[in-house]
């Protein structure tokens, strides 16, 4: 999966997690959580849903890399190809 690909899928993943999110007005590197006002629960919600439109595991440890659509795009393509 290239990152583009990703950042389709993952903008598509907020805005089924977080009804009424813009996704399309979030800047690459602007932490989506906040500006979402993304609790714990809808983050975890996000990673859930990530994590089954993949098939990856998305460990804790991660959690920090998938808080911006870049940084997200970037770690999801990285790992889709390892797989």
């Amino acid at each position: 999966m290239k990152p583009d690909e990703a950042l389709v899928l993952i903008k598509d993943v907020l805005t089924d997690v977080v009804p009424g999110a813009d996704a399309g007005a979030l800047s690459p590197d602007e932490n989506f959580r906040e500006s979402l006002e993304m609790d714990s629960l809808d983050f975890l919600n996000f990673i859930e849903a990530l994590s089954e439109r993949t098939g990856l595991a998305l460990p804790e440890s991660d959690y920090p890399a998938l808080n911006t659509l870049d940084g997200c795009a970037d770690y999801v393509a990285s790992r889709a190809s390892m797989e």
